[in-house]
Parts: C-alpha cells; structure tokens; sequence
C-alpha cells in the first residue's frame, strides 16, 4: 500500500492524541503534511513531533485548504461547531474526510456535508468509533449469530463519571451548548450510534428526559470562591476541586485530560493554569448548562426497544449494556471487556474476555484510522463502517431526544427526519 498523506485540522486532544498517532505507530502508511491549529503553543508543538516544516503550518484551515490540493485526505478535529467548514471546503478541493463527532450541532449543516460528500464521490467518515471496538464487535457478531434469538429490547447505560464530567461538560470546551451542543449529542451521540447499529433497523419514535440537577449555583457550599484555589475552605470535602484531581487522579494523565490545563505534566504549571483557567474554576459557578442526567427511549423501526441512560455521576467512566432475546441475553461491561451470554433453554452462562488493544475507547481510535487510510489508499472505493450516510440518522436521534427533552414529546422520528426545512 502506498503511503497515504493527510492535513490536520485542529491540533487539539483528539487530533494530536487520538488521529495524528496512527502516522507516528505506522509511518509506512500514514504521513501528515501539515497543520491548521489558532493556537501557537499547540502548532508548534504539534509541528516538531511529526517534522513538519513553518511553511505547512496554519493558523486558519481556510490558509491551507486555499492551496492546490497536495494531500491525499483531512482529518478534521476542530471543535463540535467549527467542523462544517473545514469538512465542506475539503469535500471542495477533492480530499477525503474523517471528521470528528458530532458532525455538527446542526441539523442542516448534516445533511450538507452528506450531500456534499455523496456528489464528489468523497469519503467522509465520521468518529462513532465505538463500532471498531473488539467489545461491541462481538456483541454485534453474537446477534448475527442469533445466539439469543430474536433481539426484544436492550438497555444501555453511560456512566460518564464524576471527574470526566466535571472536566469536560462542567468546565470544559463542552459544558455551554451555545458554544458546542447538548450532551446528549456531544457525549452521546456514540450511544445513539452503537443503539443504531445494534438493533438493525432505523429509529421509529424517541422520548427524553434529563435536567442539569446538580452543577448549579445554588448548589454551591457556602461561602465558595470563583476558583478552587483561592484558599476554598471545602477542598477537603469536595469532589471536584481541581488541583486534586489534576495531579493526583489516575485518570488525569492517562485520559489526557491534564493536557487541557497545561501542554506539559509539571505540577508548577498546572497549578498556574488552575490559578486563573477555565479548569480551576468551581463547579457550582461555572457558565454550564448542559444535561448532567439523561434518559431516552427509542423504538425502532423492526419493533426492538431501547432505553438508554448517561450519568455524571459515577465513580468510573464505563459503558454497560443488556441486550435481552427470545432465547438469551447477553450481558457487557465494555471497559472489562467482559460478556456474558445466557442461554434461555440449557440455563447455560458463556463468559466471554474479548482481547481489548490499548489506546483510545478501547482501541478503538486506532482502529477507525487503520479502516479510513486503507479506504483513502484506494482512493474512496469501499465503505466506512461509520460513513455519513448512516452517521447522520445517529446525530439525528441525539437531536430529536434534545427536543423531546425541551417539549416533553414524543418524536415521531420518520417525520423528524423529513422535515422540509432540512433541505
């Protein structure tokens, strides 16, 4: 396979530390050319770990995808708002795309990109990685297989997790939906996704419930200062004060999350960035106001249902699912990488350890760019498991739960889907 070629589009997180790493594991295969990223610290950064020269580095996507085209594809990882752009003027210039999700917050903004990408005859591959997990892999196999007869119902469960939540949708770039989008679509859009996938057969009607009940102000302990660490006399007791959980949390580094703070683990300049940054600030006095709970029940097309519940309030950040048969159930914890299939008619339990790479989501991150550069390397002919075409329905479910949430409806999806103001 030749070596395929690729512009970044956002040097954040997910760009530096999901995406651009498959170029760094399989040089081979994949080499970045240049880099669109505002902020100086992280372009330049971003620019000597992979060798790339001050001509191909960018400020604006709009510099860069104003040349004639001169790589093979773009990864767009900007964030959730400012993805339309930079995919739609790619699909433009003739580049395929991995676009990070959600596509957008935008319902027509979807349906652009995806009739954008359709004309050109361009891959546009969108970021539901949970689908190349090992983990849902084999639950997906497991139902093709009938190993629990006919699928009735499932239940799945995001347990989000204190800290994560607290960094990413209490402090972080998504707490503010003005500013990115609902958590349902956000953090979630996964879940409507692998729900999508697992029942085989399109939405029917949707239902939501879900409030922001804790991160508020008048939730605040008494007395609180606008950031932990201005002397707050609850750090002791508190949860989520943050220079504790910056430095000392597992999770801290190994998630990446510290590098939201500080471009490098070193205690002096974390505790600075905390001083006056977005991610010393107190939970409770923060501009958020995205969902911290939320339910939703689907009804799918073939007459499978689901119910679905993300919480910000768990001790660990982990997935479980139940999906239950006329024969079996099969029963996952997806960070355990563990499955147990029930048999209805021996009483028989089949415990399955399904083999998990490491890496983001369970490997699967690697796995989404191993499929995306193998389908660029022979210049779109095949499909992405997640290609536009069956991502936006999963963007529209999260959608159309956000509105049955806001008007306490039931969401015929068919004619959500449909509307005449989409087009």
């Amino acid at each position: 396979m030749d070596q395929v070629t690729g512009i970044l589009i956002g040097a954040g997180l997910r760009g530096r530390k999901a995406y651009a790493v498959y170029a760094s594991a399989y040089p081979a295969a994949f080499q970045i050319k240049a880099v669109a990223e505002p902020d100086p610290v992280r372009r330049k950064a971003f620019a000597e770990e992979y060798g790339i020269s001050e001509e191909f580095c960018f400020e604006d996507y709009k510099e860069v995808l104003g040349r004639e085209r001169f790589a093979d594809c773009v990864l767009v990882c900007t964030p959730d708002h400012q993805h339309f752009g930079p995919v739609m003027m790619a699909l433009r210039q003739g580049y395929h795309v991995l676009c990070e999700k959600p596509m957008s917050p935008d319902r027509k903004e979807m349906l652009l990109m995806e009739r954008e990408a359709l004309e050109r005859h361009r891959i546009l591959s969108v970021c539901h990685v949970l689908r190349y997990s090992p983990f849902f892999r084999k639950i997906k196999s497991l139902l093709e297989e009938e190993k629990i007869g006919k699928l009735i119902n499932i239940r799945h469960t995001e347990h989000v997790g204190f800290w994560h939540f607290a960094h990413s949708f209490v402090r972080g770039n998504w707490r503010n939906d003005e500013e990115a989008c609902p958590v349902i679509m956000a953090k979630c859009c996964h879940d409507m996704d692998i729900l999508l996938w697992l029942a085989g057969s399109p939405c029917r009607r949707i239902q939501s419930f879900g409030a922001l009940s804790f991160f508020r102000e008048e939730n605040m302990p008494e007395g609180a200062p606008e950031y932990c660490m201005e002397n707050c006399r609850h750090a002791d007791s508190c949860p989520y004060y943050a220079p504790r959980f910056y430095l000392e949390h597992p999770k801290a580094e190994e998630d990446n999350l510290v590098y939201a703070v500080s471009e490098e683990f070193n205690a002096k300049k974390v505790l600075k960035r905390l001083s006056t940054g977005p991610y010393g600030r107190c939970v409770f006095r923060c501009d958020n106001n995205v969902c911290d709970n939320q339910t939703v029940n689907i009804e799918f097309e073939n007459g499978v249902r689901a119910d679905f519940m993300m919480s910000a309030f768990s001790t660990e950040c982990f997935r479980e699912i139940l999906l239950m048969g006329t024969k079996g159930q099969i029963r996952g914890n997806m960070e355990k990488a563990e499955i147990v299939v029930d048999d209805f008619v021996t009483g028989d339990s089949e415990y399955i350890k399904v083999h998990t790479p490491r890496g983001g989501h369970c490997g699967s991150d690697m796995e989404i760019m191993r499929e995306f550069i193998g389908l660029v390397a022979k210049d779109g002919n095949g499909v992405s498991m997640t290609d536009v075409s069956v991502s936006v329905d999963s963007h529209l479910m999260a959608l159309a739960a956000e509105e049955s949430r806001l008007k306490s409806e039931v969401i015929d999806f068919r004619e959500f889907r449909g509307r005449k103001e989409w087009n």
